[in-house]
């Protein structure tokens, strides 16, 4: 098992991507920790990972509050005594023309999106140098590197993840630290369910393979990028999107 005993936090962990992620490092034996704004959700979730024959925790918590994020690290070190894994995968949308655009939704997603990758990364990190080692994931998405009509506000947090990436990749890669991005492109999840057949057919023309990707697809490569097959990969940012983006 490529994660036996490992200790992962996977933010936004409750369902869907963030869901689909935190199965796969359990399946792989690690202890997972799941952090999500929805509780109730988060535990039924911390259900499914026990039963599979590993330890976890379900904390709530809003990762744009440092204060929240430092609370939740040190649950986890007071019960596991390290952390290995960080997924920053919690993430939000309020989508809106430029000139139609609240200042309050601009911010909004930027402090979910990207400052809350800046808190956990922050924090994480100090743990995983004092180990000398550590696997951080991040969840951008490919409208981040080409952009979104209407989405300049998550167009931005995911192009700054990717910033944020290169630049952490850089200064922790001597502490046997890797710090890596996942884009993902158009994943069939309960986001994409709410879009209208005529919305679905015009972004499948978009897509040479022809279809949605599953929350699985994303959650393989982020077993790939914490696994010691990735030993030697860090800073990359990898697209998951049926080729939209080449």
């Amino acid at each position: 098992m490529w994660l036996k005993d490992k200790v992962a936090l996977v933010t936004g962990g409750a369902q869907g991507i963030g869901r689909e992620i935190a199965l796969n490092f359990a399946k792989e034996g690690a202890n997972v920790i799941i952090s999500d704004i929805n509780l109730e959700k988060a535990n039924e979730t911390l259900k499914e990972i026990e039963a599979l024959g590993v330890k976890g925790l379900a904390l709530k918590a809003d990762v744009s509050k440092l204060n929240e994020v430092e609370e939740i690290f040190n649950k986890i070190i007071e019960k596991f005594g390290r952390i290995d894994i960080l997924v920053n995968n919690a993430g939000v949308t309020r989508d809106g023309l430029i000139l139609r655009m609240s200042e309050e939704d601009f911010d909004f997603v930027i402090s979910i999106n990207l400052k809350g990758t800046f808190n956990c990364t922050k924090v994480a990190s100090k743990y995983m140098i004092k180990q000398k080692y550590g696997r951080i994931v991040n969840i951008s998405s490919v409208i981040g590197l080409m952009g979104n009509a209407g989405q300049s506000n998550y167009a931005a947090s995911k192009a700054g993840v990717i910033g944020i990436t290169k630049s952490v990749a850089k200064e922790l890669a001597s502490r046997n630290i890797t710090v890596n991005a996942i884009a993902p492109g158009f994943i069939s999840t309960a986001m994409t369910d709410k879009l209208t057949e005529e919305q679905k057919n015009a972004m499948l023309k978009a897509i040479p393979l022809g279809r949605f990707g599953k929350p699985l697809d994303v959650a393989n490569v982020a077993l790939f990028l914490v696994s010691p097959l990735a030993d030697y990969i860090t800073g990359q940012v990898i697209p998951v999107d049926g080729g939209m983006v080449m």
